[in-house]
C-alpha cells in the first residue's frame, strides 16, 4: 500500500458571483486536483487553490510537484506520512514554490482512510456525523439586492446562522448591511461579522460598541485586527464581553499555538490542513478553547469538525465548486453531514476532468460562463 504515482488536473473557471472581503476580490477560480495513487489502486484526492493569481500551466505544476514534493512521497505509506512530525531546519524551513501544503495533507489522509476502509472522520475519532453550518456570503462586493437575495435564499433552505463581511472604509455601510440582513433572516438568528483585519484594536472596540448600540447582537467578530496583535486581541476579548473574538485564520500552526498561549481569542479559526487542524485542535481542547472550521475546499473540513470535541460551527459559502466531484458533502437544514464513504468521500468527477480541465493558462475573458451552482439558485 505504498504511493506509486500522482496525477494533477488543472481547472480554471469563472465564479458565479464576485466573492471577497475588505481586502480581497475574485471572480474566477484557479484550482488543480492532486491525486495520489497507491499500489493497491486506491486514490487520495486533494485540491490546490490560488486566489490572487492563476496557477501556471499543468506541465509546470507537475514539474514543481515532481521536483519539490514527490521525492518525499514515492514508495511511502500514506498513513505514516499523515502522522509524521517533521522538524525542518535552516533552508529546509520553507514553503513549496506552489501551494501544495493543504492539498497534500488532504490527499494523504484521504488515501490513508481508504486503505483501511474507513470514512476519514471515523479514522480521526469522530463520535457524531454532523455539525452546524452557518451561511457565509463572501459578500463584500455584492450589491445590496444581491446581498439580500443570497441570505434570503440561505434562510429559506434552513440556515439559522449568517456571517457577513464588514470593514468598509465608510462604517455606515457596515451598519447598513447589518440592517439589510436583519430584514431577510428569521428573528433570533445568530449573526457573525468578519472584518478581515480591517480595523485597529481601539477602532474595533469603538465599532463593536456602535454595532451593539444599533441593536445588533453578534455571536462573534472574526479577525477584527491584525493576526499577530495578540495583546490587542486579548484586550479586545475582555473589553467586549458581549461578543466573542474568532481569530487564527491567517496564522500557521505555530502562530495558532502562540495565539492560544497568549489567550488572544475566544474561538480558534482553522481551515483545511488535516494534520495541522487535528494537532492544534487537540491543544485547543486541552485549553478549553472552542474551534470553528472556516472555509475548506468542498467542505472537506466537516471531517475534522465532527472529530474534534470543541467544534460547533462549519462555514459554508455557496461557491460553485460542486461540479468538480461526483458527490459533494451533504448540507441540509443548517447542518453539514460527514460522508460515510471511505476516505473523505469526495471523488474527482470524470465529467469535470473531461469538460472543465484547462491544462493551459487562460485569460479571464476566455473562461466563458460559470459552472452552475445548484445550491445557490437565486431569483433575480
Amino acid at each position: 500500500m505504498s504511493i506509486v504515482a500522482f496525477r494533477i488536473t488543472r481547472f480554471q473557471f469563472a465564479r458565479d458571483r464576485v466573492i471577497g472581503d475588505s481586502q480581497v476580490r475574485a471572480d474566477d477560480a484557479n484550482v488543480a486536483a492532486l491525486e495520489l495513487v497507491s499500489d493497491s489502486g486506491q486514490v487520495g484526492l486533494g485540491f490546490i487553490q490560488t486566489l490572487f493569481s492563476p496557477l501556471p500551466d499543468q506541465t509546470e505544476i507537475e514539474r514543481v510537484f515532481a521536483t519539490e514534493v514527490w521525492p518525499g512521497l514515492e514508495g511511502q505509506k500514506a498513513i505514516a506520512l499523515a502522522h509524521r512530525v517533521n522538524r525542518p531546519r535552516g533552508g529546509n524551513q520553507r514553503a513549496t514554490s506552489l501551494p501544495f501544503h493543504e492539498a497534500l495533507q488532504v490527499a494523504l489522509w484521504d488515501l490513508a482512510a481508504k486503505e483501511v476502509g474507513l470514512p476519514l472522520n471515523i479514522l480521526l475519532g469522530s463520535r457524531r456525523n454532523r455539525v452546524k453550518a452557518y451561511a457565509s456570503g463572501l459578500d463584500f462586493h455584492l450589491s445590496d439586492d444581491d446581498y439580500q437575495a443570497l441570505f434570503a435564499h440561505a434562510a429559506a433552505i434552513g440556515y439559522r446562522a449568517f456571517k457577513i463581511k464588514v470593514g468598509h472604509a465608510d462604517f455606515e455601510r457596515d451598519l447598513h448591511r447589518l440592517a439589510l440582513l436583519k430584514q431577510v433572516v428569521p428573528a433570533g438568528s445568530e449573526v457573525m461579522i468578519d472584518a478581515n483585519e480591517g480595523w485597529s484594536s481601539k477602532e474595533a472596540l469603538m465599532k463593536l460598541e456602535a454595532i451593539r448600540r444599533a441593536g445588533h447582537d453578534l455571536l462573534w467578530v472574526e479577525d477584527p485586527i491584525l493576526r499577530h496583535d495578540y495583546e490587542g486581541l486579548r484586550t479586545l476579548r475582555h473589553a467586549a464581553p458581549w461578543t466573542q473574538i474568532n481569530s487564527g485564520e491567517y496564522l500557521d500552526l505555530q502562530g495558532k499555538r502562540l495565539l492560544l498561549e497568549a489567550h488572544g481569542t475566544d474561538i480558534l479559526n482553522v481551515h483545511g490542513q488535516v494534520s495541522d487542524v487535528m494537532r492544534i485542535g487537540w491543544l485547543a481542547a486541552d485549553m478549553g478553547i472552542p474551534v470553528s472550521l472556516g472555509n475548506t475546499f468542498l467542505e472537506v473540513g466537516v471531517h475534522m469538525a465532527v472529530a474534534l470535541p470543541e467544534v460547533e460551527w462549519l462555514e459554508y459559502s455557496f461557491q460553485n465548486f460542486d461540479h468538480l466531484v461526483d458527490e459533494p458533502i451533504e448540507i441540509r437544514d443548517g447542518y453539514a453531514y460527514a460522508p460515510d464513504r471511505p476516505g473523505h468521500g469526495l471523488v474527482l468527477s470524470e465529467t469535470a476532468r473531461r469538460d472543465w480541465s484547462r491544462p493551459k493558462l487562460l485569460l479571464r475573458d476566455q473562461l466563458g460562463a460559470a459552472p452552475a451552482n445548484p445550491r445557490l439558485n437565486l431569483t433575480k
